[in-house]
């Protein structure tokens, strides 16, 4: 049986083929086996009585745990530096389960900037329901000011969705700290490729697996990584309470798509780079929100924390609602739909898709107006995507 190299710290594209897995004991196989079993055999019932009980480690029921699942979350482990994580059925269940079993009734969660329009809801409408105040802040200047004795977690996305917006995750870990908070970080933009989180001082990330860990547009997931510690609570609630398990087959996407995510973000960020060029010097467009870019507000802290800037970026349209319809249907090379880091180039109108649930007075204090276009660069020929957005532009 193979062992990965313990004496040296292995690079990210290593960790990515070979985290978390080894050949299959019985028949070699390289590729990770698709267990398709819902259940699973102990030897005697004094051993099964162990296993439900924790006392004795070993596969019971695929809600529970899978083979297939467990070598996703150990590969993703090993990707963003964490002790463990845990999958679920989709981005949605990881924000759940992660939110439900830190918090509980009295508690206070922070949320900095801007959320996906799902995560929103959850915060702003469910949460509330069961006794737990959600705070918001703009930035993370507002952070220290926010904290009471009943903050229990700090929430933030960066890059954020839609508008790219970049927070300090080193500041936000320290004031976590400080105030005895944890720090959950939807890491799904950046990916560990781009940032990890933890090596900051992060407590939690959690990724929508469906974006770039699949990365092709044909599995849904989520995973939650952390210490064994905040973890393990988590696990329990989302597949043992809540039921939001991660099927084997989609987890055998999720293993693939992992092995080939360095390349597929470095080949979209670095084409994201040449077209937010582009698209900043063209004058249907008021303004693009890319990190990359030096006028980007966030710019020297993602500089810092992100390897690369990404393959996501967000466009404001100078004439507003009509101009963003009439570029959308042009677009040929670049696909008019929701989600992102697929290999195909997406394109979509956050303010009546993604984020369509969200306030209306949300979403312009967040900056979503009706003029806004979030793009999800791929790993198409940069100058082909270009010639796409060139065409669909002319005229606006």
């Amino acid at each position: 049986m193979k062992q990965l190299n313990k004496t040296r710290s292995l690079g990210m594209r290593t960790l990515a083929v070979h985290g978390g897995q080894q050949p299959d004991a019985q028949t070699g196989a390289v590729a990770t086996p698709i267990t398709a079993s819902s259940a699973f055999s102990y030897p005697d019932f004094d051993s099964g009585a162990r296993r439900f009980s924790g006392e004795e480690p070993g596969y019971m029921y695929s809600r529970f745990a899978n083979p297939t699942v467990t070598v996703f979350e150990q590969k993703l482990a090993a990707l963003e530096g964490a002790e463990t994580s845990v999958a679920c059925a989709s981005g949605m269940a990881a924000i759940s389960a992660t939110l439900f079993a830190l918090l509980v009734p009295g508690d206070e969660i922070i949320h900095v900037g801007t959320l996906y329009g799902g995560t929103e809801g959850v915060v702003r409408n469910l949460l509330p329901r069961y006794g737990i105040k959600p705070v918001h802040v703009a930035n993370v200047g507002e952070l220290e000011s926010a904290f009471t004795k009943n903050t229990k977690v700090v929430l933030v996305e960066t890059p954020a969705n839609p508008g790219l917006d970049i927070a300090d995750l080193a500041e936000i870990a320290r004031l976590s700290k400080a105030a005895g908070a944890i720090s959950v970080v939807d890491n799904t933009f950046a990916t560990p490729y781009l940032t990890r989180p933890l090596a900051l001082g992060i407590d939690i990330v959690l990724h929508s697996a469906t974006k770039y860990i699949s990365g092709h547009g044909d599995a849904t997931g989520g995973v939650v990584a952390g210490s064994a510690a905040l973890i393990t609570p988590i696990r329990t609630l989302s597949l043992k309470q809540f039921g939001g398990c991660l099927s084997p087959f989609e987890a055998s996407l999720l293993i693939r798509g992992l092995k080939t995510l360095p390349l597929r973000v470095e080949a979209s960020s670095l084409s994201a780079q040449a077209v937010a060029e582009f698209l900043d010097s063209h004058n249907a467009v008021e303004t693009v929100f890319y990190p990359g870019l030096p006028e980007h507000p966030g710019h020297a802290i993602a500089a810092r924390q992100m390897k690369l800037f990404g393959g996501i970026m967000a466009i404001e349209l100078k004439g507003g609602l009509n101009a963003a319809r009439t570029f959308l249907d042009k677009l040929n090379i670049i696909t008019q739909a929701v989600s992102l880091g697929d290999t195909d180039s997406l394109a979509c109108h956050p303010a009546s898709t993604t984020h369509s649930a969200v306030a209306p007075e949300v979403r312009r204090q967040s900056g979503i107006t009706d003029g806004l276009v979030r793009i999800s660069i791929g790993i198409e020929d940069t100058d082909d995507l270009i010639a796409d957005l060139e065409q669909a532009l002319e005229g606006l």
